[in-house]
């Protein structure tokens, strides 16, 4: 058995769940501009172990998205994971959450390209294959009316807080631009089981999220 509780705080969508064998028992989570991760997120893990059958004693690992994305979302949400996994013993494991956006329900195409807004024309982005394999990797990346053209013959969809700016810059023929859909750990539970059943744990002391670039205040 596999209990695990997911967080991701990349983003502005503050968003916990509990998953058992790759199965979403419950998802809390509230996307909002102000990004309220500080004041929600443990209540929302409060939340979620009251509307389940299990108590947080009863979890097997932790796993967290570790970005690239807000530099203060993810301090949070990383320094959660670690807390819980440093008190209950257990592992943490993490996921990028440009993956995890990638993993959504999404419509058929032949590339997904995840974006998260990094000010300006600016993005963090990856391309992935509908079967999740890496077409491109991670990284951020300045946009203009040329990015992406090598996949031009190619159905996108181009999903995050980035995909906004991206529909204003881009010119590709087949694209579909979905801004709504931001890393969720609902989304989470499939790709934090299979890592569990391939015991791929971080070491919990030095761990840090994937920033792509320092921090600006």
């Amino acid at each position: 058995m596999a209990l695990i509780l997911n967080l991701e705080s990349s983003t502005r969508n503050c968003s916990v769940s509990i998953s058992l064998n790759g199965e979403e028992l419950v998802l809390c989570e509230t996307a909002t501009p102000d990004y309220q991760h500080a004041e929600k997120l443990h209540e929302f893990v409060l939340w979620a172990f009251e509307a389940c059958d299990y108590q947080l004693q009863d979890l097997d690992a932790v796993a967290v998205g570790k970005g690239p994305g807000s530099y203060t979302g993810l301090r949070i949400g990383v320094a959660a994971a670690k807390g819980f996994c440093f008190s209950l013993g257990i592992p943490l494991i993490a996921l990028n959450s440009l993956e995890i956006m990638a993993n959504a329900n999404l419509p058929e195409c032949d590339l997904i390209i995840p974006m998260t807004d990094a000010r300006r024309k600016e993005v963090y982005t990856a391309v992935f294959d509908k079967e999740l394999n890496i077409i491109s990797a991670t990284e951020a990346k300045i946009l203009d009316e040329k990015s992406f053209q090598e996949f031009d013959d190619k159905r996108i969809v181009f999903l995050g807080d980035g995909a906004e700016k991206a529909k204003t810059i881009l010119n590709l023929s087949h694209a579909t631009f979905l801004p709504e859909i931001l890393p969720s750990a609902g989304d989470m539970h499939a790709l934090s089981f299979k890592k569990f059943q391939q015991e791929k744990f971080e070491d919990i002391a030095y761990f840090e999220p994937l920033y792509l670039k320092d921090f600006v205040g």
